[in-house]
């Protein structure tokens, strides 16, 4: 690393931290113009929103926009140096383009590292701090998420390949619910299956009890049917596992995550594909920052004469045609059989070929 490379890593930096300060200040202000009611609703004070609320608000913000921060700030600089002829100078002067551009992955190594590291510990611990606002203060007021469910407090659940349960009225406080089946299958037919009028949760035991239970049992000797007053049920379930949590996915750590994940699977249960999604995403994002990155040198390092303006439009284009296809790759595989790891990484794929491109045709 010359002076010049700390030249170029230096206003890189200062412009990345001073883009994501301006993009966050009017992030905050859109987002309190458009919850000051449920803000007032709160009866929190103004310090309370903050710590309860936009403590976790901004790190989500920064890892949700934190590849544009990157992307804008390599192209204003570029535009810039180019606009004063310093990048022609650099090349004049005996070096190479590969060489111009390493003060550019250098500083995209540094910046992913910090996103690939935030993502995976960092943000998440953050998620938790808004998702609870948001949960407690906001969703609960909404209409329109209520209606989505006909019973918000049922669960049917699978457990394994062969067992199937379901919990209606389940309270979180006091962890039970008012009726409760478990049904086990054979060949596709029911051998199994039990009802109880409750289900409450034992602290002490650690296990769960079904209240004025009624068991069938059905095999090659017939039905048999057995009545109990209560009866404890060996469920591989615990109680926190039967809160629904729309921001499950974005508060846990990414190790969290995988565990997660490998449980749900072990049930057999569907409909993973958007978990999965999250976690490939921790790391196909952060490789994006060090993508733009290139991209956003290539294209500002040629001077033109609509400096940087022509820079910054072209950038927003390419930065909005990344975020679509990122858009429609997640909703392919979370709506559709679209593999996790291909819809996390497509978007990489196909930019990094626009990125060869854009080098290959870079005047050098």
């Amino acid at each position: 690393m010359k002076k010049i490379d700390w030249y170029i890593l230096r206003k890189l930096l200062t412009a990345f931290f001073f883009c994501m300060l301006l993009f966050t200040v009017v992030a905050v202000a859109v987002d309190s113009s458009e919850k000051t009611d449920d803000f007032v609703k709160t009866g929190l004070s103004t310090w309370d929103i903050i710590k309860k609320y936009y403590l976790g608000f901004v790190p989500w913000i920064w890892g949700l926009l934190f590849p544009l921060f990157v992307f804008i700030a390599v192209i204003f600089i570029t535009s810039k140096m180019a606009g004063k002829s310093e990048v022609i100078a650099i090349l004049a002067s005996g070096t190479s383009y590969n060489r111009f551009l390493r003060p550019y992955i250098v500083g995209g190594i540094f910046l992913a590292s910090i996103l690939w590291v935030g993502s995976r510990y960092l943000i998440p611990k953050a998620n938790s701090i808004r998702g609870e606002f948001q949960t407690e203060y906001i969703d609960k007021n909404d209409r329109s998420k209520k209606n989505q469910e006909v019973c918000p407090d049922c669960y049917f659940l699978r457990i394994d390949s062969n067992t199937y349960v379901g919990i209606k009225d389940y309270d979180a406080t006091t962890h039970t619910a008012n009726r409760f089946f478990l049904d086990r299958t054979k060949n596709n037919q029911v051998v199994y299956n039990l009802r109880a009028y409750s289900l409450k949760w034992d602290t002490a035991s650690k296990k769960w009890t079904a209240i004025t239970v009624t068991e069938r049992r059905v095999d090659s000797i017939g039905e048999r049917i057995t009545q109990y007053p209560e009866l404890i049920v060996n469920l591989q379930i615990k109680p926190e596992e039967l809160i629904k949590d729309e921001y499950l996915k974005e508060k846990l750590t990414t190790p969290e995550l995988t565990k997660f994940i490998a449980r749900q699977e072990l049930r057999a249960n569907e409909g993973l594909s958007a978990l999965k999604v999250e976690r490939y995403r921790r790391s196909a994002t952060a490789f994006s920052v060090v993508l733009l990155t290139l991209i956003g040198a290539v294209i500002a390092s040629r001077k033109t004469r609509g400096g940087s303006g022509m820079h910054l439009a072209l950038g927003i284009i390419i930065a909005a045609l990344f975020i679509v296809s990122d858009r429609f790759s997640t909703v392919f595989a979370t709506k559709g059989s679209f593999p996790p790891l291909l819809a996390a990484w497509v978007p990489n794929i196909a930019f990094a070929t626009v990125a060869y491109w854009l080098y290959r045709k870079a005047p050098k």
